[in-house]
């Protein structure tokens, strides 16, 4: 009989390319969204293919009856508030999705199988402004936002389960991994996005927060391969899934522009609404080593590759809207 995998968050970005993932592994996928009356695009090519079910991740009842009726082999965790600025504008929401849901769900699988293997994702947000750099497994904790307190926290909780009951549970310390799938109020895909516009002559400026903020970016498909390997692998742990290269925002622009034959520099303005001020955290770049030589996993897309596949699925995007 083919493996049952439960994915929450499944029509973000991550969720829905791990749900590909998982149906080319011959795995039965079910999914859990806030709302099945909402659009999910990012599912449009597959979701005749999957199980959706509406829950309240933080509504414990709930979870335990949903792993009672689906009884999945796996259960990765990849709900959230997001976007790190919105955890501000939300907090209270920001921590009862990202703690009490964990918690939620790791009580579950304790209660109904202990069996179920879960990922819980994390975030290189838990390190803040880093007490070193690169950033592993053993550095210090030091969120500064409330999304970061939420993913510290929720992490934790994945290390005592594991202690206290032996469960397989495993957290990926994900750094910052992009797609075209990415909602366009993250800086990556409103770059890629704008460069897009400015070539078809759509858009004139870019405003934007810090041009010399450094992130450590790799794919979204690499990331959730990361994940599946986790869950896979005999043991259970935490680990850092980063390239290991760190590339400012700057570069992001010159990229992205310089795809399409611009010059960044005649569209991009600096606003200082944008910036994160004293919660903007320093350079984020992780060293992924535990997961190559544990999982044998590696980054395959790099960031000069990455950038140019959204630039050109944002051109394509616009074009068929155009034509439409």
């Amino acid at each position: 009989m083919s493996r049952c995998a439960l994915v929450t968050g499944i029509g973000g970005q991550d969720g829905s390319l791990l749900a590909e993932l998982l149906l080319a592994e011959g795995y039965r996928v079910c999914g859990v969204v806030r709302s099945l009356a909402a659009p999910l695009p990012n599912l449009a090519a597959i979701g005749n293919e999957l199980e959706l079910y509406e829950l309240e991740l933080a509504d414990g009842e709930a979870v335990r009856r949903l792993l009672g009726s689906v009884r999945p082999d796996e259960v990765y965790n990849l709900a959230a508030v997001s976007l790190v600025p919105r955890s501000w504008e939300e907090p209270r929401r920001t921590l009862e999705l990202g703690v009490l849901g964990a918690a939620a769900l790791l009580d579950a699988v304790l209660r109904v199988e202990p069996g179920i293997r879960l990922f819980q994702a994390s975030s290189a947000e838990i390190f803040g402004e880093a007490s070193e750099s690169p950033q592993t497994e053993l550095t210090v904790l030091a969120p500064r936002t409330p999304y970061g307190v939420a993913k510290a926290s929720a992490q934790l909780l994945v290390g005592c389960y594991r202690a206290q009951h032996g469960l397989h549970a495993s957290a990926g310390i994900l750094f910052a991994h992009e797609s075209p799938r990415r909602p366009p109020e993250f800086v990556t895909r409103k770059v890629s996005r704008a460069a897009a516009m400015a070539h078809l002559r759509l858009l004139s400026e870019l405003p934007l927060g810090n041009l010399s903020a450094r992130r450590d970016w790799g794919a979204a498909e690499d990331s959730v391969r990361a994940m599946w390997l986790m869950l896979q692998a005999e043991a259970p742990d935490d680990y850092v899934v980063a390239t290991g290269e760190a590339h400012s925002v700057e570069e992001l622009c010159a990229l992205a522009f310089g795809h399409v034959g611009l010059d960044w520099r005649e569209f991009v303005r600096v606003d200082e609404s944008l910036l994160r001020g004293q919660a903007d955290v320093g350079a984020l770049v992780g060293d992924a080593s535990k997961a190559r030589a544990r999982l044998g996993w590696r980054p395959t897309i790099g960031f000069d590759e990455l950038v140019r596949r959204m630039v050109d699925a944002d051109l394509a995007l616009l074009r068929a809207g155009a034509a439409a």
